[in-house]
C-alpha cells in the first residue's frame, strides 16, 4: 500500500515537472530580443501609448536611433488600467499598413499630444491627424480583427519575457554569445550602452 502511494506521488511529481517545462522554456524565451534581419544593433521598446513615461522616453529613443542610424523596434503593450491605449495602438497598426513611416509618425504624435487625448476624443483627433497627413481613416479600421490579434500577440510576448512595466527598453545586438541584449534601466546611460553593444556586435 505504501509502495503504491509512493509510486503515485512520484508519478504526480514527474507529471508536474514535465508539464511545467514548456512554461519554463517560454518564460526564458528571449529570442525576440534581436535586431531586425540585416541589422547589427537596434533599440527595442515595449510601450503603451497612454503611458506618460513612454511619452517622456520617446524623444530620447528617437534621438538615439537617429544619431546611431539604428532601428527603433516598437512592441505594443497597452496596460489594462489605461482606457484608450489599446484603441490608439489599433489606429497605429492601421497606419502601419499604409506605411511604416505613417504608423511611426502617428505614435510620435500621440505621445506629444497625450495630455489632450481622452477615450471620448481619440477617434476625432485621429481623424484630424489622418486628414492632415492625407490619409483616409475608415469607420472600421480592423474589420477582421487582425490588427487587434497582433497587439494581443505583442502583449503575450511581453508577458512571456516577464515585462511588467512600460516603457521597457532594450539595446540588442546580433551576437549569439556574450551579451546579445541589455535592458536600459537608467536612460541617461542609453548612448553608452549603444556604444558598448556596437563594439560587441558581429
Amino acid at each position: 500500500m505504501k509502495k503504491d502511494r509512493s509510486r503515485l506521488i512520484a508519478a504526480l511529481l514527474l507529471f508536474a515537472v514535465v508539464s511545467l517545462l514548456p512554461l519554463a522554456a517560454a518564460a526564458q524565451d528571449t529570442s525576440v530580443l534581436r535586431p531586425p534581419k540585416g541589422e547589427k544593433v537596434a533599440i527595442i521598446v515595449f510601450e503603451d501609448l497612454q503611458c506618460p513615461d513612454c511619452a517622456r522616453a520617446n524623444p530620447l529613443l528617437e534621438e538615439a536611433a537617429r544619431t546611431y542610424k539604428i532601428k527603433l523596434v516598437r512592441y505594443d503593450f497597452p496596460l489594462p488600467m489605461h482606457d484608450w491605449s489599446f484603441d490608439a495602438a489599433l489606429f497605429a497598426r492601421y497606419f502601419d499598413t499604409k506605411s511604416d513611416k505613417l504608423g511611426h509618425d502617428y505614435r510620435d504624435w500621440i505621445f506629444r499630444n497625450q495630455p489632450r487625448v481622452t477615450k471620448a476624443n481619440l477617434r476625432l483627433m485621429t481623424e484630424q491627424w489622418a486628414a492632415a497627413n492625407k490619409t483616409d481613416l475608415p469607420f472600421m479600421v480592423d474589420p477582421q480583427g487582425k490588427l487587434a490579434a497582433a497587439i494581443k500577440a505583442d502583449q503575450a510576448l511581453a508577458l512571456r519575457i516577464h515585462i511588467e512595466h512600460t516603457p521597457t527598453i532594450y539595446v540588442v545586438n546580433n551576437n549569439r554569445q556574450g551579451t546579445p541584449f541589455v535592458e536600459v534601466v537608467d536612460r541617461a546611460q542609453l548612448f553608452q550602452m549603444i556604444d558598448a553593444m556596437k563594439a560587441e556586435a558581429r
